[in-house]
């Protein structure tokens, strides 16, 4: 693993055992590139990748000279306008107008680990030897500025993290108006975009079509990454499969306004770039300011979609994850919204964790209710101290009862948020982000706190610090449940209106950051109305996500399903819900809801235990036990996907434990079928010489098979359906089945 640099051709060489990245210094001073995917020679020189070809309408660089054309090119961080008419990864506005930039080779710095990024989420490096960093500073005479490209190669990862950095030398200010992460120019089209769409109960959803010319992206607006689009898009070429084939995947480090963007010129070069959204972006750069972008994430496999997938989940979930709770398994908790909403008090709540606590629970969280005047959702956010009606002992009377049963305490909160019913808003109506003279869009009547501001940060930290340091309480669920409207901040003049966007997400990042450290015993869960901030950039502050407010377990199955092309098991929160379901009204089968709920690293529950039947119990208990049991290789393992279940109606997946000796197997069946074929599963990531014994949830036992029969014979998962009518043992719709291998 290393950075190589050709001094002769100029040539740069990013590459570890599996991928190369090439690119070189241009003839004008700009970087070109020539290489990017499986690994290739070092210490041979490419610059004869570097294609020229007349084009009758092209604009050309040096004077009399027809070989050199920006337009032509491909390019490590273009700009527009001078000769290169595609969309640029920079544009800068000058004093007198002008957006035209020229930046320039100055030089290179070559040095063992991967700096971190001064209040961004980025992942990182235990130790240098874990990798190679590469910083290439360009200078702008006219504007005299510089701009700093920064390339990291993990040693043992097919990754290469991306940011830039501006900095203003001279005397007038400059204004940012595009700063992508990364630009990649590939040299052919050849590709399926995927992109993870969706919305509100049902994001991440996998929607794929092949590439042409033209533009074809993905991204949000909203102030958040949102349930819409997710910030992670994957290019693979037409005959890749799960497990074999070229992918190329791009991940952004942010959870803000975001844009990925594919454009394809008439000759079939494909370009990628990958940052904060353009639109309402203006930066303004004052004398000796630096701006520094995002990261963004590069990763490839020949190995198919599932390479790709299982690079991007440890690398997130061992290198951007941090803190105490990264490693660790994390505890199985009820939370009590489903059960009571707004109707409770203390020792309703007490009574719904005695029973938890007897099913063997670990942590009982209190959800939306418990502050201020809080009775439904017109008042009280932004008051973050108790309401003394429900909890006359306040937070700490109701944790201190909770601890003597034996669990641990947690709290939700929604702290980037206030209704115009709060002391909050009475004393600093200013505080909320709205446009003077114009009506404020409400959210479900709250509006957006101006995270922009420092003060108004500094406020919510101080009312969540002195809740958090007066009570004994383990873990956060951090929610957020609407977006921006009518962006504007108070504090800043007129010509900085376009950073309020960005500097919204550092307040939020900053608040996280301030908490974290003074409380690192926390466990922290994001939440965003479900699924609409689940991003690679929350991770970093949050190891764990409210997968999606949707918990209906055949709805999961596909959300669940589609965000594991990008983001870990342990990252997922996932919850057995009452049925029927409260978003569909649909009924499905406890177990099933259990053995979907346990392929997410934060399982728990949302009903109320009392109202189960003997039998739910006996059930719960089982599930919770098996929770328990498998939670290590749920977090720690390697994840497949073996059938999806947006084109079958039958899925499955399944997770391997590191050492290869255990896994577990799912495979779930949307709506019964009559007088159905024989069927098999072929599992994935065995050792094929081993010898595993094969059982079924419940104890049914299956013998004993090899690992390379059980890959390529399959495991025959033919259910009582096969060629019979209907009987009382037959499933309905709806069922689940988890296989359980162990190796003998």
């Amino acid at each position: 693993m290393g950075i190589e640099f050709l001094e002769k051709s100029h040539q740069f060489h990013l590459y570890n055992d599996e991928i190369s990245y090439v690119f070189h210094i241009m003839r004008n001073g700009q970087l070109g590139n020539l290489y990017f995917g499986k690994r290739i020679a070092t210490n041979h020189d490419y610059t004869d990748r570097e294609e020229h070809s007349y084009r009758p309408v092209s604009a050309y660089t040096y004077d009399h000279e027809y070989s050199f054309s920006l337009g032509d090119l491909r390019q490590e961080y273009p700009a527009y306008g001078t000769g290169d008419f595609r969309d640029p990864a920079v544009e800068i506005k000058q004093e007198n107008g002008s957006t035209i930039t020229n930046f320039t080779y100055q030089k290179h710095h070559i040095f063992a680990g991967k700096p971190r990024l001064d209040g961004l989420p980025a992942t990182y490096v235990e130790s240098n030897d874990e990798a190679t960093t590469l910083e290439i500073t360009l200078h702008d005479d006219v504007i005299a500025a510089d701009m700093v490209l920064t390339y990291t190669i993990y040693a043992d990862r097919n990754v290469i993290a991306r940011n830039v950095r501006f900095v203003n030398h001279g005397e007038q200010p400059l204004h940012i108006t595009k700063a992508m992460s990364l630009a990649l120019d590939l040299p052919d089209s050849n590709y399926d975009w995927l992109q993870f769409s969706g919305a509100w109960a049902r994001e991440r959803q996998p929607k794929a079509r092949h590439l042409q010319q033209g533009i074809q992206a993905v991204g949000s607006t909203r102030g958040a990454s949102s349930h819409m689009q997710n910030p992670f898009v994957i290019l693979k070429r037409p005959n890749t499969t799960e497990d074999l084939g070229t992918v190329i995947g791009f991940t952004f480090v942010y959870s803000g306004n975001f844009r990925i963007q594919a454009e394809v010129d008439t000759y079939d070069v494909t370009r990628l770039t990958v940052g904060i959204h353009p639109q309402n972006f203006d930066w303004k750069l004052n004398p000796g300011a630096v701006f520094q972008t995002p990261e963004a994430l590069i990763t490839f496999s020949h190995t198919g979609l599932n390479g790709l997938s299982q690079t991007n989940h440890a690398l997130l979930r061992e290198r951007l994850v941090r803190g105490k709770w990264r490693d660790r398994n994390r505890p199985v908790l009820i939370n009590n919204w489903e059960a009571t909403y707004f109707n409770f008090d203390e020792d309703k709540l007490v009574q719904i964790a005695k029973k938890a606590r007897d099913r063997g629970i670990e942590l009982f969280v209190l959800d939306d209710g418990w502050f201020s005047t809080r009775n439904g959702e017109t008042s009280g956010l932004g008051d973050w101290w108790a309401n003394r009606n429900r909890l006359p002992n306040g937070i700490k009377g109701l944790a201190t009862r909770v601890k003597k049963l034996g669990m641990k305490f947690g709290l939700w909160f929604e702290p980037e948020m206030v209704n115009k019913d709060s002391e909050l808003y009475r004393n600093h109506p200013d505080w909320i982000i709205q446009t003077p003279h114009r009506h404020p869009s409400h959210g479900r009547q709250q509006y957006v706190l101006d995270f922009s501001r420092p003060e108004v940060v500094d406020a919510i930290y101080t009312m969540m610090a002195k809740i958090l340091a007066g009570a004994d309480i383990d873990y956060i669920k951090w929610d957020m449940n609407r977006n921006i409207t009518e962006v504007y901040s108070a504090a800043y003049p007129a010509d900085q209106q376009g950073e309020i966007f960005h500097r919204y997400i550092l307040g939020v990042y900053s608040l996280y950051e301030r908490l974290i450290k003074r409380f690192p015993d926390i466990l922290f869960e994001s939440c965003a109305s479900g699924g609409g901030r689940f991003d690679a950039g929350m991770l970093y502050y949050a190891p764990q996500a409210w997968t999606s407010d949707c918990s209906d377990a055949a709805e999961r199955v596909k959300i669940q399903y589609g965000t594991s092309y990008g983001y870990p098991l342990s990252s997922m929160g996932a919850h057995v819900s009452i049925t029927p379901n409260h978003q569909l009204n649909r009924s499905t089968p406890l177990k099933t809801r259990g053995d979907i709920a346990f392929f997410g690293g934060g399982f728990g529950y949302e009903l109320d235990l009392n109202k189960l039947t003997p039998a739910e119990q006996k059930t719960v208990n089982a599930q919770i036990r098996f929770a328990k049991q498998s939670r290590e290789i749920i977090n720690h393992g390697t994840f497949y996907r073996l059938q999806d279940p947006f084109t079958h109606n039958i899925a499955a997946w399944m997770v391997v434990s590191p050492d290869k000796r255990h896994a577990l197997v799912e495979v779930y069946k949307m709506l019964n079928d009559v007088n159905a074929p024989f069927r098999l599963t072929y599992l994935r990531g065995l050792d094929s010489n081993a010898q595993y014994r094969v059982t079924e949830e419940g104890g049914q036992d299956y013998g004993s098979h090899g690992g390379d029969e059980l890959m390529n014979a399959g495991l025959i998962t033919t259910d009582e359906q096969a060629g019979q009518v209907a009987t009382e043992d037959i499933k309905g719709d709806f069922s689940s089945r988890l296989f359980i291998l162990s190796a003998e």
